[in-house]
């Protein structure tokens, strides 16, 4: 875990509660958005290369609970249809 805390000089600072010490330090705002850009971008390019599960699931795992039924089946025939480029 860690927090981000603005420095005595207007900068960013990010602190890691892990190792208990500084991390990343004088960063500006658009920076700090970037590094935490940067790991949302690992992280998704990780799932898609490691996570994927079979289209399969998603009708398996359907509870009519928060959608009906007719709007699943509705919103999976528009999953199924071929895109045209």
């Amino acid at each position: 875990m860690s927090f981000i805390t603005r420095q005595k000089n207007g900068l960013l600072c990010r602190f890691s509660t892990v190792i208990d010490t500084v991390t990343d330090y004088n960063m500006t705002d658009e920076e700090y958005i970037e590094m935490c850009a940067q790991k949302a971008r690992e992280k998704a390019q990780e799932t898609l290369k490691h996570s994927l599960r079979p289209f399969e699931e998603v009708k398996a795992s359907f509870a009519p609970t928060n959608m009906s039924r007719s709007e699943f089946n509705r919103i999976l025939r528009l999953m199924e249809k071929e895109i045209k480029s």
